[in-house]
C-alpha cells in the first residue's frame, strides 16, 4: 500500500517543480519533502524525478505515478468523507509542553485542523511532567513532551542538549551561586538542573520561578539569571552561554506518548503529522510578542 501522505507531497513538487516551494505549500521543510519522495521511490522501487540545482523534472515513471496518485489520493478523500460523515464528529484531546511555542508545531496543528474539519481538537498546553500525569489519567489522548530520564515510554520524536541560556553578555560569577530561572514542579528540566548541580556541589539560588515560557524569558532578558532549555528551542534574543564553570547537563528526549497501545485514527494522524516534521519542528515559527523560551 502507498503511503497517501507521500502521495501528496509527490503531486505538491510535481505542481510547484521544487522541492522547496512543495515544502512550504504543505508547511513542511525541504529536507523533509526530499526524505519523503526517497520514501516514496523505495515504496514504488523506481526514480520518478530527476533533479539538478536549477530544475525538478519526472521521470517516465513519475508520469506515470501522477496519474495514479491523483485517483489513489481522491478514493482515498472519498472514502474519508464517507466514513466521516456516518461516524460524525471525533474529539481529540492533544497535549503540547511549553517548550513548543516558538516552534513550527502552531502550523502542524494548523494543517491538521483544516484537513480535518470534523475533528474537535482540544489543545493543552503546559509543563510536561503534568502532561503526562494527565495523559496517565485518562485526560488527554496525546502528548508532545519532554520524557524523565529513565522513562521509557513514548516515542522518540529527537533528542537535544540541555544548555545554559542567557541575554547576551550575561557573564556568571563563580564565587556567587548560580541565579536560576526555572520552571515549578513538576518541570522535567527542573527536575534534571538540580540534580545535576546536587551531584557536582554546585551553589545556586532560585531567582524566578514562572509555569510561562514568557515570564522566564522576560526574566533572562532583565538579567535577573540563567535558564535551561534544549539547543534547539532557544529563542530569539537569548544565547546559549560558554562559560566552563557551569556543570554539563546532559540531553533531554522529546517523546510522543498516547493513551494507549493502539491510536484512534485521529490521534494517530496528528502523530504521523509531528513525526513527518522530525528535527524541523524545532525550527522558529511565528514568535509572538514577547513569547519565548
Amino acid at each position: 500500500m502507498i503511503d497517501p501522505v507521500l502521495l501528496r507531497t509527490f503531486l505538491a513538487v510535481v505542481q510547484s517543480s521544487s522541492f522547496s516551494e512543495a515544502g512550504r505549500s504543505l508547511g513542511l521543510g525541504q529536507p523533509a519533502v526530499s526524505q519523503q519522495i526517497r520514501r516514496l521511490e523505495d515504496q514504488v522501487s523506481c526514480r520518478l524525478f530527476v533533479r539538478d540545482t536549477h530544475s525538478v523534472a519526472l521521470t517516465p515513471d513519475g508520469e506515470a505515478m501522477v496519474a495514479f496518485a491523483e485517483a489513489i489520493l481522491d478514493a482515498n478523500a472519498r472514502a474519508e468523507s464517507y466514513f466521516r460523515g456516518a461516524r460524525g464528529r471525533a474529539r481529540l484531546r492533544f497535549g503540547a509542553s511549553e517548550d513548543f511555542v516558538v516552534s513550527r508545531l502552531p502550523e502542524v496543528l494548523r494543517d491538521f485542523t483544516r484537513g480535518h474539519p470534523l475533528v474537535d481538537l482540544e489543545l493543552t498546553v503546559g509543563l510536561s511532567g503534568w502532561l503526562n500525569a494527565r495523559l496517565d489519567d485518562g485526560e488527554l489522548d496525546l502528548v508532545l513532551a519532554k520524557r524523565p530520564d529513565g522513562d521509557d515510554r513514548g516515542r522518540l520524536v529527537w533528542r537535544d542538549r540541555l544548555v545554559w541560556v542567557g541575554a547576551p553578555g550575561t557573564r556568571i560569577d563563580p564565587k556567587e551561586p548560580i541565579p536560576l530561572i526555572l520552571y515549578p514542579p513538576p518541570s522535567i528540566t527542573r527536575e534534571q538542573v538540580l540534580r545535576v548541580l546536587e551531584q557536582t556541589r554546585g551553589t545556586w539560588r532560585i531567582a524566578c520561578t514562572s509555569s510561562s515560557l514568557t515570564g522566564l524569558r522576560a526574566a533572562a532578558l532583565s538579567g535577573l539569571g540563567v535558564l535551561v532549555l534544549a539547543r534547539g528551542l532557544i529563542p530569539q534574543g537569548l544565547d546559549e552561554l560558554d562559560d566552563d564553570t557551569l556543570p554539563d547537563l546532559g540531553e533531554v528526549e522529546f517523546v510522543l506518548r498516547s493513551a494507549g497501545r493502539s491510536l484512534r485514527a485521529p490521534a494517530r494522524q496528528l502523530s504521523d503529522a509531528i513525526l513527518a516534521y522530525g528535527e524541523t519542528l524545532l525550527e522558529p515559527g511565528a514568535t509572538p510578542a514577547g513569547a519565548g523560551t
